[in-house]
């Protein structure tokens, strides 16, 4: 299970007994049915390639390039014999492609037109059961972790959250309404970019909770977040629905701006490329490393590397790497707070929880705030190379 987190808890599995006399890390603990990175039978990313078939004004608008990828991709359907076809989402900014539902002797022919760069099978991207959220709080607080890290006015910056969605009238976040979007087209979560899950408006309290007389404070406190929902109540999305996130963030952002991803899975070229391509406009990308225990170059969108994007590791208020984190350098380039982390949740509440999806939004306030320096390494990583510990 890639960048989620559940409620913390004492202990977990059999890391505790009865006798033990030692406090046991929280963990950021799977769900044993996950469906996470899970191909979606008959559903398909088909990426063109980028030839003058394609070619367009630098001036055309986001739309345009949307609908003329999307007549291309109908007749390049129509011609391989494709009938009955619904194309799910297009993108014609950081990748030009489509999402759409095929049979494999359709998706074989597909590969076979000079036309097309590549496909792959789409496939589940899915958050951890999510925990409950606690009321409100009497008075302000400064989670460790944002003591740890730093923190500064974020006045004037925005920040965009590829998650959930966010709290739209939390009291302690500044939410830009009129930019959030949800990418999804039917069901509840299609009605609003407001998080039904908890997941996004705690990633998006970390980065940026007001600096005011209730609640926590963020690392960026006082910036601006804009909500783009690609993950629905349960949690649960499409790596073709992330993309048209990274993609919507591409075309509304401005250089300098950051967006938080704290979610992946297996690895995707699709989005990987579409990041990349996003990057490359000056925007700058803060991803969870992952909560397998394992090396995060086997996660996308973790395993990205870019000027622009930054990959985050997980450790504990004692600077001990977390025992769920994934590793491995490259990718991973700071590691920052990410066990029992208190912040903002759905529902104008508060919730503690742990995973690389809450160290990430550390990381991401810091890209606000300027270049990110370092305050010594992380303790105990398992690579070998302890990962700098990123600092205001």
């Amino acid at each position: 299970m890639f960048g989620f987190a559940v409620a913390t808890a004492a202990c977990t599995f059999s890391a505790c007994d009865n006798e033990a006399k030692d406090v046991v890390e929280p963990a950021a603990i799977a769900q044993t049915d996950s469906q996470n990175g899970a191909i979606i039978s008959g559903q398909y990313i088909v990426v063109l390639k980028k030839d003058e078939n394609l070619r367009m004004s630098a001036s055309a608008t986001y739309a345009q390039r949307v609908g003329m990828v999307r007549e291309i991709g109908k007749n390049i359907l129509e011609e391989n014999g494709v009938k009955d076809f619904k194309i799910e989402q297009t993108y014609g900014l950081t990748v030009a492609g489509m999402a759409v539902r095929l049979s494999e002797s359709e998706a074989a022919a597909l590969r076979s037109d000079p036309r097309v760069d590549y496909i792959e099978p789409d496939r589940i991207v899915m958050l951890g059961k999510p925990g409950t959220g606690g009321g409100g709080t009497t008075g302000q607080e400064v989670p460790y972790g944002i003591t740890r890290v730093g923190s500064a006015s974020g006045a004037g910056k925005t920040a965009w959250v590829i998650d959930t969605g966010i709290d739209l009238d939390h009291p302690d976040l500044n939410v830009d309404l009129s930019r959030s979007v949800t990418m999804f087209t039917s069901g509840r979560d299609a009605e609003s970019a407001n998080d039904l899950n908890g997941h996004g408006s705690h990633v998006a309290g970390t980065i940026a909770a007001k600096n005011n007389t209730t609640g926590v404070i963020g690392v960026a406190y006082d910036a601006t977040v804009v909500a783009v929902k690609v993950l629905d109540a349960r949690g649960s999305g499409s790596y073709s629905g992330v993309i048209a996130g990274v993609e919507y963030v591409a075309a509304n952002a401005s250089s300098g701006d950051v967006a938080n991803m704290s979610l992946g899975g297996p690895v995707s070229k699709a989005l990987d490329d579409a990041i990349l391509a996003a990057a490359g406009k000056g925007i700058k990308f803060a991803l969870a490393a992952g909560n397998e225990s394992t090396d995060a170059n086997n996660s996308s969108p973790a395993h990205v590397n870019h000027a622009n994007v930054y990959t985050v590791s997980a450790m504990n208020n004692t600077d001990t790497f977390a025992s769920f984190s994934n590793y491995g350098n490259p990718p991973v380039d700071f590691c920052a707070p990410g066990v029992s982390i208190k912040s903002t949740w759905k529902d104008g509440g508060y919730n503690t929880i742990s995973g690389t999806s809450m160290a990430s939004p550390h990381v991401a306030g810091l890209l606000l705030l300027g270049n990110i320096a370092t305050d010594g390494t992380v303790k105990g990583d398992p690579d070998g190379t302890p990962d700098p510990i990123a600092h205001r």
